[in-house]
């Protein structure tokens, strides 16, 4: 693995924008370093990334996501972390299950209600 990253090779990487990657930076998730204008990503910035859009994908918030990496500690086991991690996931998954059940019913609804108004 690489030790440094440019803002544009990173956004290709991932498939993301410089300005998100930006984003990410103002709100204190990445803390690249400076040379003149350019910014320079080292490989715990580009880990950091690819926390955040994996967090993402799976719906956690930035501050979810912050929290989870922030409790990352290398000289130990990381077991609060995963705790944490893990508690996160079963509510996260517990919730797109209600929203899932909703949908259905919904879904349901709408359904039986088509006919009625298709006759007018």
């Amino acid at each position: 693995m690489r030790s440094e990253y440019s803002i544009s090779e990173l956004a290709r990487e991932f498939g993301i924008t410089p300005r998100a990657i930006r984003f990410y930076e103002e709100k204190g998730l990445l803390s690249p370093q400076r040379n003149g204008s350019a910014r320079i990503f080292n490989a715990a910035d580009r880990v950091r990334l690819v926390l955040i859009l994996r967090g993402k994908r799976i719906g956690f918030s930035l501050e979810e996501s912050r929290d989870i990496i922030d409790m990352y500690e290398p000289e130990t086991a990381n077991t609060h972390q995963l705790e944490s991690l893990l508690n996160k996931l079963h509510e996260k998954r517990l919730l797109l299950e209600r929203q899932k059940k909703e949908i259905t019913v919904m879904i349901s609804d709408l359904k039986k209600q088509e006919p009625l108004f298709a006759r007018h």
